[in-house]
């Protein structure tokens, strides 16, 4: 259960993030095609294996990074992007910067609710963080896949 009390100096983090982040901008076009399936994708020129290949070894290193400053808080990675798609849309373009701004934030704000409910211990930010991610998938696979047509 990770916290934001041991992150001191989070600057080489914030640095390695940022290039992480302008690394990947460039291919959020070719993401979004490959989002519409693997055939797609290749049809319309994304070359697929090399993509997913630079795009894990991003996500593994945009993880350590994360891990090694603010410890394992489950949730935020994997409900921020959902939440952030359902307001703004499909745009990847738009997408990942929010989706990392909007991640920061809810860390940072569940860190402090964390610090504060029971003041002077401190609960665990996972326990927050699941307090909202499990409500949040829930209702994610309850629903329905929209029907076009009668």
């Amino acid at each position: 259960m990770g916290d934001l009390s041991q992150a001191e100096s989070p600057w080489a983090a914030l640095v390695v993030l940022l290039l992480g982040l302008a690394c990947v901008l460039p291919f959020s076009r070719d993401l979004g095609l490959l989002a519409r399936g693997e055939l797609s994708a290749q049809v319309l020129g994304v070359p697929v294996a090399r993509l997913r290949l630079l795009i894990y070894a991003l996500a593994s290193l945009f993880t350590a990074v994360a891990v090694n400053v603010a410890g394992s808080i489950g949730f935020i990675g994997l409900i921020v992007p959902h939440l952030v798609r359902l307001a703004a849309g499909n745009d990847l373009r738009l997408l990942l910067p929010a989706s990392v701004l909007a991640g920061g934030t809810l860390l940072v704000a569940a860190d402090t609710l964390a610090r504060i409910l029971v003041a002077p211990q401190q609960l665990p930010v996972g326990v927050l963080t699941a307090l909202l991610g499990v409500p949040v998938f829930l209702y994610l696979l309850s629903r329905q896949p929209e029907r076009s047509g009668p």
